[in-house]
């Protein structure tokens, strides 16, 4: 009788230390020093872009006259940001499918099927996203005139998906490797064919994976520039990420720092909304595949 109410003891004293109000008051500060130290840069950007010319270079917490001159300035015919941002979107979704199409497939298979060399293979998947792309881009750049492929989409969307395939393919490896293989074994005995049982059963739970993969995936091709300000030269083909390092002031000595704020914010504003919506699904993705059985 002694030695359990010594245990009993002896663990409610070890969750009263777990539950010390200090733990949550630190987890808090953490929390609350994270997100000040992601958004206070883009909170910047927006007090920047809504300064008038006159007062770029003022440091107040606001800006005195509050004007949308630098948001007009964006979206003017000389800079076709808009054509810019189009480019962009159909780039990034192109990228986004591809990837996602082809890496579910191929992680399913990796982390279900059993052969010689998988894990040979996996790190070769791996090394490849290792790769700098500052050293393959004069092959390609070579490669693409071969090819007529300068101020294309492909020429764009084809180095992207040659990056963002091995990401995906780790990550949903990872996350495919926690759903146990009695889900699809129950799925066939009640009657589905293998190919059911993996459209059915097994891509709805895989959802939060491939959803948090197709985010990641979707901010790097949206963020892309080195490949894009190097094939395309024609301003009507180019990402708006190639066409805001070109915005020009009323001079060669005037640089827009406003107006590149202003796009800056109109760039970034869908990808933190975005993140903010689907923080759920995107830390529910990436938890579900870092766990182990």
């Amino acid at each position: 009788m002694s030695i359990a109410t010594d245990s009993t003891s002896t663990a409610v004293g070890q969750s009263t230390k777990k539950r010390t109000p200090w733990s949550g008051i630190w987890a808090t500060v953490g929390i609350g020093f994270i997100v000040i130290y992601c958004l206070a840069p883009f909170y910047w950007m927006v007090v920047s872009s809504l300064r008038p010319d006159t007062e770029i270079f003022e440091n107040t917490w606001w800006p005195r006259h509050t004007s949308f001159e630098n948001y007009q300035a964006v979206f003017s015919a000389k800079n076709n940001f808009g054509q810019g941002l189009i480019n962009s979107l159909v780039v990034s979704i192109v990228v986004t499918i591809v990837a996602l199409a082809v890496a579910t497939f191929a992680s399913y298979a990796l982390a279900r099927l059993d052969f010689r060399g998988k894990g040979f293979l996996l790190l070769v998947v791996l090394a490849t996203s290792m790769f700098p792309l500052v050293a393959i881009i004069v092959p390609l750049l070579k490669n693409f005139s071969d090819w007529q492929w300068i101020n294309t989409y492909q020429a764009m969307i084809v180095p992207d998906l040659s990056f963002s395939l091995p990401l995906a393919v780790w990550n949903l490896t990872s996350f495919f490797r926690q759903m146990p293989q009695e889900l699809e074994q129950s799925a066939m005995v009640d009657g589905c064919t293998p190919g059911q049982a993996f459209r059915k059963v097994i891509l709805p739970l895989a959802a939060p994976g491939i959803f948090t993969t197709a985010i990641i995936i979707f901010i790097g091709a949206w963020n892309e520039f080195l490949v894009a300000v190097t094939m395309i030269n024609n301003p009507a083909m180019q990402p708006a990420t190639v066409l805001l390092s070109k915005f020009t002031g009323a001079s060669q000595f005037n640089t827009p720092f406003g107006s590149q704020m202003a796009a800056g914010v109109v760039m970034t504003l869908p990808l933190v909304v975005m993140v903010l919506l689907f923080q759920r699904r995107i830390v529910a993705g990436l938890a579900a595949g870092g766990l182990k059985q």
